[in-house]
């Protein structure tokens, strides 16, 4: 099913969540085996993430080609411009599209490790809103989405540049935006009034990682630009080495944003779940009993 569709058809928040590519096949069957717990959520899709440089490449596809098959949970795959040409992107989306993925999130992409910069593929594509113009021109009936940035993506000038980024995005065919993780529910909302200021009408979808480890979410939010508001630190910091304490944290954080961030009108939630199920699993579990969204009515 197309995720688009999934949006304006559903009458309560759609859950999705986010896994990255394994590098071995041990990692694989764990990966497979988390997804195959998180599915008795029964999330509205999946996506799996595309490695640095277009690293895992062959790895996304098969891994949303075997959740959508084998286990059942509508799929989406991340596709970036990173190191490829238009030729070797066209023979992706030809690969998804034989397995039966209907749906798709178009980025440009990280540099390669070890590279500050971004150097397009001499016969590749520069810019996401690229990549988007591509795949709706040879796939018109693929669901694209986007990515959003509320704290603003970490290269643009400013937030109205940003956004102006998007709204091309949007104007070259994506039909849903997931956002960048945040910790300040103040920055979605913010976000989604100027998004809707300049007419993007498409469903923006909180992004949503609950802190498991302190000092990989403070490189996490230095590498994309994102904060840690200063009542969280303080809550942290004094347990930063006690893993236990820290993820409870984490949970009681991430359960209070999402409630809020249903109960004023989120469309649903996007977990970035670092292959872990236990965290999500228990944020969405307690969501799911309290139904923060039905205060909206």
């Amino acid at each position: 099913m197309r995720i688009a569709d999934l949006f304006s058809s559903s009458t309560e928040p759609v859950f999705s969540f986010e896994f990255f590519p394994p590098q071995t096949e041990e990692g694989r069957g764990a990966l497979l085996r988390t997804v195959s717990e998180l599915a008795a959520l029964r999330p509205g899709f999946v996506s799996v993430t595309y490695g640095a440089g277009g690293s895992t490449r062959d790895r996304t596809i098969d891994l949303v080609s075997t959740i959508k098959r084998d286990i059942g949970l509508e799929a989406m795959a991340h596709l970036t411009c990173v190191g490829s040409s238009r030729a070797e992107l066209a023979a992706v989306l030809e690969r998804l599209c034989d397995a039966g993925v209907e749906n798709v999130i178009a980025l440009r992409g990280d540099p390669p490790r070890g590279e500050k910069e971004f150097v397009p593929h001499p016969e590749g594509l520069a810019h996401a809103s690229d990549l988007v113009r591509m795949i709706r021109a040879r796939h018109p009936r693929l669901c694209i989405a986007a990515a959003g940035y509320p704290e603003k993506h970490i290269e643009a000038r400013d937030a109205d540049e940003d956004l102006g980024y998007l709204a091309l995005k949007v104007r070259e065919g994506a039909e849903v935006v997931l956002t960048q993780l945040f910790f300040d529910n103040a920055r979605y909302f913010d976000f989604v009034e100027r998004a809707r200021a300049i007419g993007i009408t498409v469903p923006i979808v909180p992004g949503i990682m609950p802190i498991t480890n302190v000092a990989q979410i403070e490189r996490f939010t230095k590498l994309c630009g994102a904060s840690i508001p200063a009542a969280l630190r303080q809550r942290l910091e004094p347990v930063r080495e006690d893993a236990e304490a820290v993820a409870r944290i984490g949970v009681e954080h991430a359960f209070v944003q999402c409630g809020e961030l249903l109960g004023r009108g989120a469309p649903g939630v996007h977990f970035y779940t670092l292959n872990r199920s236990g965290s999500t699993r228990e944020i969405l579990q307690k969501l799911t009993a309290s139904a923060p969204w039905r205060l909206r009515r």
